[in-house]
């Protein structure tokens, strides 16, 4: 082979890797349904990673309770699963003080879903999102963004932070590492476009998105303006039904019928900020300012969300309709 024929097939092989990787689509999973009726009983939980401290262990107690009552199918964690700064690495013993340490009740020996959020940003990523971690606890599973199809049902995990204008421009005294993120135009590019793609692909009788950052909120942190300019258009035009995070911690539903609903979980562990923004109270079904969880009930014809606090009391529900 010639040295130029040589040099352009491996300047070809180069392309194709590089459009390969740019235009690569979202991983797809799938979690199958074993319940005779087709349903799905989910819980919901962010903001938890404190080695059982600010009340996590409790907020975990009662899951266990409600996961037994509900016989759940699995967890999905909306992010900042370890604090303040993440994992140092997969070996960091933050892993089991926080999560196999604490969600030890039987009904939540079940699959773990989850995004990352900025906390978890502010260690190592890649340690969150190493298979050590499944083998040191098989319920764990972390990706950056991802697609998990239940039944009727199709979950959109979305890597909000690098949206936010402000962890690039002004970190303030806090490290991210933004490995396999940058340059971030093309990482948010390819990220919509491999979602739209996914999304319009969609057959599920309902579509959920999951991310860190709130869209809609009352919250402390407010609402995450990058999210509404580019991601929330992509949610409305392919029917959304309902986008959940974490990141203020907090329980709410702010929706307006026939609308998108927000729901907001992100009251695992240290929560009563004393915060709540002004809102629309038409559109604003609960704000709680404490901890507890979410849980969801979801049929072909219908899907029913529920808030608990920490002593396993009702805050509030609701059920969406086909």
């Amino acid at each position: 082979m010639s040295a130029l024929m040589f040099s352009v097939r491996f300047m070809f092989l180069i392309l194709c890797m590089f459009f390969s990787r740019s235009l690569s689509k979202l991983e797809r999973l799938e979690h199958p349904v074993t319940k005779s009726d087709g349903s799905l009983n989910i819980l919901v939980v962010g903001d938890w990673g404190r080695q059982g401290g600010f009340n996590q262990s409790l907020v975990a107690h009662q899951m266990g309770i409600v996961g037994e009552q509900l016989d759940i199918d699995y967890v999905i964690s909306v992010g900042d699963n370890f604090y303040d700064d993440g994992l140092k690495g997969d070996t960091d013993p933050a892993f089991e003080a926080s999560f196999s340490h604490i969600y030890t009740h039987p009904s939540l020996q079940k699959q773990w879903y989850s995004v990352l959020g900025n906390h978890d940003y502010q260690g190592n990523v890649a340690a969150q999102l190493s298979h050590v971690l499944t083998q040191k606890d098989w319920r764990w599973f972390c990706r950056r963004s991802f697609v998990l199809l239940s039944g009727m049902v199709e979950l959109f995990f979305v890597d909000t932070n690098p949206f936010v204008e402000q962890y690039f421009t002004d970190p303030e005294d806090h490290t991210y590492d933004w490995s396999n993120v940058l340059p971030r135009d093309r990482y948010i590019s390819n990220l919509l476009h491999d979602l739209d793609l996914a999304m319009k692909k969609s057959r599920a009788t309902w579509k959920f998105v999951v991310g860190h950052h709130g869209i809609k909120t009352a919250g402390e942190h407010g609402v995450t303006q990058e999210l509404v300019d580019q991601l929330l258009p992509i949610l409305e035009e392919n029917k959304v039904d309902v986008y959940m995070n974490g990141h203020d911690h907090c329980l709410q539903h702010i929706g307006s019928d026939g609308g998108i609903q927000f729901l907001t979980s992100g009251g695992g562990s240290k929560a009563w900020r004393g915060v709540i923004l002004p809102w629309d109270p038409k559109e604003l079904k609960l704000y709680y300012d404490g901890q507890g969880f979410m849980s969801l009930h979801i049929t072909h014809s219908q899907a029913k969300f529920i808030y608990y606090d920490i002593s396993g009391n009702v805050l509030h529900q609701f059920t969406l309709s086909k």
